[in-house]
């Protein structure tokens, strides 16, 4: 980096010519990130306070005399220019993946066995993993391009988050250009998160200035990175620890573990206490020393992450609904504390379920306040568990009871156990209600013919009648995982459908900016805000459509198997109407879709089954358009076919297969119908081959998938 030029030598602003000043902002960009790295990073501070600040007045003056050539890394921009007043969406390039959970050493060794099983690893061969801290804090991708930091995102949904580059380059931990050599592209993977002293510090500040604290560190760093002027976003002390990445225009390395060990070598901070093991007991050994590390480490975590560590068994595991199958979180202990049930209330769902919730005097649960606390069902206040089996030694739970709170990681709170010895006198046993409190419908309980039991939730039956239901399926309609409207949250659809502005998912697409002049807290800007974000989502995947339509048992999951399986909403709709009028091909077709099976198979048909969604689904379709989901590898032999697997598999186990056929851009079912396209059959292939056969479906064996599809 070039010595910073003495006083006589610096040109006036006034005198620069444009090209001089092109020259000079680009000198200046890179002199304060370098002080920016030795500050933040190193802790070796090169300069003076008031040279480092000499350097800034210098840019901002430069940028104020000639606007038009700001630069994207300007210095300018790590305290913020005022924003546009509302994040954009940003689709990653490649998906952020959440993590299934481990709980126990059983399931870390069921973990490694897995993996083992679907490589075909023989136990005398070396399996290397990485495991390191499971920071608690809020993760962020960060792209650059050609060296400089152009954009970073939150992880949002895994495939779409909230473009918060601004409030990112706030952060002294987070480099604005890389070391030359780097990749053309790089994205960069992490988490954002606050030290416990910085905690400490805001809290006591902020309780000195308002007389209000935050709740814990990662809420008060999820809070800071989402604030609309990222001038708030610098003045809260914010970190970052990169361990992953996305998009790579070339990968530098083999391993997780030396990926890592590249992104500190460019700048990132990243965890030390970052291990290989070779074995399930260095694992658990690993896991034991971090949580009795965990006091002293300054700041939260909540387990410990385990990933496979070579690069190409990652990429043959492949993931199963959105986690990977090459890595696990090992969650830490539950956190318990003790305190009084002072009451327990009812609410009421968007199924109509029935779910009571233990109010309680407030304590901290790992320092969280908890104030309310899952009660699940009125079983579960009974101390009976869903298999009919006695809980918390059948001990039932009552109001004024002293309980036992146990809460993992940001699980809800729950009672784990009821103190009888300090149950008050009086203390009487409650009666869950038959009626719902929002409209006054019985709440029954639905026999499931499976278990020959009752179900354990108890449910509304007012349906669209009943208020709580209709609320709460809006809610669920506009959520961030649905329709994603930004400005209609959960206090506006309520008061929206209080005063019958909107009653179905319809209305809201037929609201008109006129309709909300007037009302508390719309002014023009809001409403024209409001307005845009409903228009934006005219056009919707097709799986975050069904997604929003709320079906019993239709999640993210589901969801995105139906839209990959029939390709439009019309091809569903006409599929699960047939099977609602007693078409057996329709609901076999649903039940046979892999991942699917029969319980969703009836969910589906019943909703389509329902004369009142059809004639809603026909007014929401008249102003929404459902879009196929982005495609897969549509360029394969197999895009688009329906592939069964049967038999014995030689070159690859069943599991993997489904991954491979999937990422092909193939839909893999569970049985052979009509519309099957291709069957794979090895050794031992029996019923399935002999249905292909009678449907005349083409039958290859596995060296001719492998012809086929170039592998």
């Amino acid at each position: 980096m070039a010595k910073r030029r003495s006083k006589d030598k610096v040109k006036a602003v006034d005198d620069l010519t444009e090209n001089e000043a092109v020259a000079e902002l680009a000198r200046l960009a890179e002199e304060i990130a370098a002080h920016d790295q030795r500050y933040y990073q190193e802790d070796r501070p090169s300069v003076s306070d008031a040279d480092y600040d000499a350097l800034r007045q210098r840019n901002a003056a430069i940028e104020a005399h000639f606007p038009h050539l700001v630069r994207a890394d300007s210095p300018s921009k790590r305290v913020g220019a005022k924003p546009s007043g509302r994040f954009k969406k940003v689709r990653h390039a490649v998906p952020m993946l959440s993590l299934g959970n481990a709980f126990n050493e059983a399931n870390v060794s069921d973990f490694v066995a897995r993996v083992r099983r679907f490589l075909k690893l023989p136990e005398d061969e070396g399996l290397a993993l990485t495991a390191e801290p499971k920071i608690d804090g809020l993760s962020a991708s960060l792209r650059y391009e050609s060296g400089v930091l152009v954009q970073g995102a939150t992880r949002g949904d895994g495939t779409e988050g909230e473009d918060v580059t601004a409030n990112l380059r706030t952060i002294g931990d987070i480099p604005e250009r890389l070391p030359k050599g780097v990749p053309d592209i790089v994205e960069v993977r992490g988490e954002v998160y606050m030290t416990h002293a910085d905690f400490a510090a805001l809290n006591a500040r902020e309780a000195e200035r308002s007389g209000r604290t935050f709740v814990n560190p990662r809420n008060t760093a999820a809070g800071a990175l989402r604030q609309l002027d990222p001038a708030i976003t610098a003045e809260r002390p914010l970190h970052f620890f990169a361990y992953a990445w996305g998009e790579m225009s070339v990968m530098p390395a083999e391993t997780q573990f030396e990926m890592v060990q590249r992104l500190g070598a460019w700048g990132f901070p990243i965890d030390p206490r970052m291990r290989r093991c070779m074995s399930v007991e260095e694992l658990i050994a690993f896991h034991s020393e971090t949580e009795e590390a965990r006091a002293s480490l300054g700041y939260d975590i909540d387990g410990v992450v385990y990933k496979v560590d070579r690069l190409d068994l990652q990429e043959r595991l492949g993931i199963v609904s959105r986690e990977p199958r090459w890595a696990v979180a090992h969650k830490f202990a539950a956190e318990k504390a003790t305190t009084v049930l002072e009451a327990i209330e009812i609410q009421v769902g968007r199924t109509g379920a029935l779910t009571p919730v233990a109010k309680l005097r407030p304590v901290t649960v790992g320092g969280v306040v908890v104030q309310n606390a899952s009660l699940h069902n009125e079983d579960y206040i009974k101390g009976i568990g869903n298999d009919g089996e006695p809980i918390r030694d059948g001990k039932d739970v009552r109001a004024g009871d002293t309980v036992i709170v146990q809460r993992a990681g940001d699980v809800i709170p729950q009672i784990v156990d009821v103190i009888l010895d300090k149950r008050p006198r009086g203390a009487k046993r409650y009666v869950f209600p038959q009626k719902c409190p929002e409209c006054g419908s019985d709440a029954v309980r639905e026999h499931n013919p499976k278990t020959g039991r009752e179900d354990s939730v108890r449910r509304c039956t007012g349906g669209l009648i009943c208020p709580a239901q209709a609320v709460e399926r809006l809610r669920y309609f506009v959520g961030r995982d649905t329709f994603d409207i930004e400005g209609l949250g959960a206090k506006q659809v309520e008061a929206f459908y209080r005063d019958s502005l909107i009653k179905h998912p319809s209305d809201i697409f037929r609201l008109k900016a006129e309709m909300l002049e007037g009302r508390e807290g719309y002014k023009e800007t809001s409403i024209g805000n409001l307005i845009r974000a409903i228009e934006e989502r005219r056009q919707i995947e097709l799986n975050r459509f069904i997604h929003a339509l709320g079906i019993r048992h239709i999640g993210e999951i589901n969801a995105r198997l139906l839209a990959r399986h029939f390709g439009s909403f019309e091809a569903l709709r006409a599929a699960a109407t047939r099977a609602a009028a007693g078409d057996e091909d329709a609901l076999a077709e649903i039940d046979g879709i892999d991942g699917v099976g029969p319980v969703v198979a009836e969910a589906v048909t019943q909703f389509f089954g329902e004369a009142h969604n059809q004639e809603e689904l026909d007014r929401l379709l008249d102003e929404v358009t459902p879009t196929p989901m982005e495609a897969v590898a549509g360029d394969s032999p197999v895009a688009g076919k329906t592939v069964v697997f049967t038999g014995s598999l030689e070159r690859m186990t069943r599991d993997e297969a489904k991954a491979m056929a999937e990422r092909l851009g193939a839909k893999v079912s569970g049985s052979v119908s009509a519309k099957t396209d291709l069957v794979v059959a090895g050794p031992g292939a029996g019923s399935k081959l002999k249905k292909a056969g009678e449907l005349g479906v083409e039958v290859i064996d596995e060296d001719a998938w492998f012809e086929r599809v170039g592998g």
